[in-house]
């Protein structure tokens, strides 16, 4: 039986606890990456797959993220059930908007950084060290982003350091910001944010969130053709997860679904206030 390779690296080339500096040492052909014939110029030639809204609010105890299940090409519904909240570690989370391919690859690989950092350094990261290597990823993509294919996250989390729930937000060019209380993303993003900032305010419960992200979403979804609201008959409902000292943790379907039945009877949806 053959023994697994360990590849040996000399104090120059030592790639360190990043996973991706190893991929490029040692198989750099399994880096995500988007082949495109003249990089940095003209548009992608085919209709590109790409998740909408997702948002990410702060608590008092943590923080949630939500995002609708709908993923678009062009003007057509390319996936209804699509998944944009992921969890990155056990106290962190990357929801994502843009491009839904490279999107997707670039989560996995950020799991699998995290992952890898731990067991090569004994440590976790801090919560700043982690935005920064999802930075650097995002940064990693501009080429492919230049030609359509952006890719752009939120992530956010608890910070067992700050006892306390934190958000962050990037841009194409991999800048990344700290925002206080929330931040939306995707092309429902400014209508979800807009309701968000109606309702939110310090010292807000786990659920007081919850519902607010799903509030948010449903009210996107009545401004922005690519979100997709609540579908009772398929029985779709946004992905939730709240992220507190206890860790990462997804809402299931039927808690999501008791939740949204009321809330359609809101003012975002024409109805009284629930």
């Amino acid at each position: 039986m053959t023994e697994p390779f360990l590849p040996l690296f000399s104090s120059g080339l030592d790639p360190g606890p990043s996973f991706s500096e190893l991929l490029r040492r040692v198989d750099p052909t399994q880096l995500p990456r988007v082949d495109i014939s003249s990089p940095g110029h003209g548009a992608a030639p085919f209709p590109i797959t790409h998740g909408t809204t997702v948002v990410a609010i702060r608590y008092g105890g943590g923080v949630v993220m939500a995002g609708d299940r709908r993923a678009t090409a062009g003007y057509t519904i390319a996936n209804r059930w699509i998944e944009k909240v992921f969890r990155a570690d056990d106290h962190s989370g990357v929801a994502i908007a843009g491009a839904a391919g490279p999107a997707v690859e670039m989560v996995r690989l950020f799991q699998v950084q995290l992952e890898h950092y731990e067991k090569v350094e004994g440590e976790r990261l801090s919560f700043e060290g982690k935005a920064n290597q999802l930075s650097q990823m995002v940064r990693a993509n501009l080429p492919a982003a230049m030609q359509g294919f952006v890719v752009v996250p939120l992530f956010a989390g608890f910070d067992e350091r700050r006892d306390r729930g934190r958000v962050f937000s990037f841009d194409a060019t991999g800048g990344r910001y700290e925002e206080r209380d929330y931040q939306t993303n995707g092309s429902g993003g400014i209508h979800a944010k807009n309701w968000i900032k109606s309702l939110w305010r310090e010292g807000l419960t786990a659920g007081e969130a919850v519902d607010i992200g799903i509030r948010s979403l449903f009210a996107a979804a009545d401004e922005d053709v690519a979100t997709g609201g609540p579908d009772l008959v398929r029985r779709i409902f946004p992905t939730v997860a709240v992220i507190d000292t206890d860790g990462f943790r997804m809402l299931d379907d039927a808690d999501i679904e008791a939740r949204a039945t009321v809330l359609l009877g809101g003012p975002e949806r024409g109805g009284d206030e629930a």
